[in-house]
């Protein structure tokens, strides 16, 4: 199944589920910090999240359990390799580049980043 792009709703429903595991939507409305949207507004979110495949769901009567189908790691990927696409050419030393300027980054910061590096490039040796 391809992955699709989330809207931010979306994305803080998930980042709710992938944390509990399971929920109801009252429990989700929990999770989410005020100003709260109103039950049928996060009802709505997570039926079009079910649409899209990242959530299904166990019918206890009236009920609805719902839960990930797409993984936390895999949305992570999804939209990494995105960025990396749209934002960086898919060039890793643009992305460091960009860091280290967009952050500001310390020579102790380049020398872990440059450490990091080389203990990757023993591993894959």
């Amino acid at each position: 199944m391809k992955i699709k792009e989330l809207t931010k709703a979306e994305e803080q429903v998930m980042q709710i589920l992938w944390q509990l595991n399971e929920a109801i939507v009252k429990d989700i409305i929990e999770q989410i910090p005020e100003p709260k949207p109103a039950y049928n507004t996060v009802s709505t979110v997570v039926r079009v999240l079910e649409g899209k495949g990242f959530v299904d769901h166990k019918a206890y009567g009236n009920s609805h359990v719902y839960f990930a189908v797409i993984s936390e790691a895999e949305y992570k990927k999804f939209t990494f390799d995105k960025m990396m696409k749209s934002y960086f050419n898919n060039s890793y030393k643009s992305l460091v580049s960009f860091i280290a300027d967009e952050k500001k980054l310390d020579i102790n910061e380049l020398d872990e980043l440059t450490k990091l590096i080389d203990n990757l490039k023993t591993k894959k040796k």
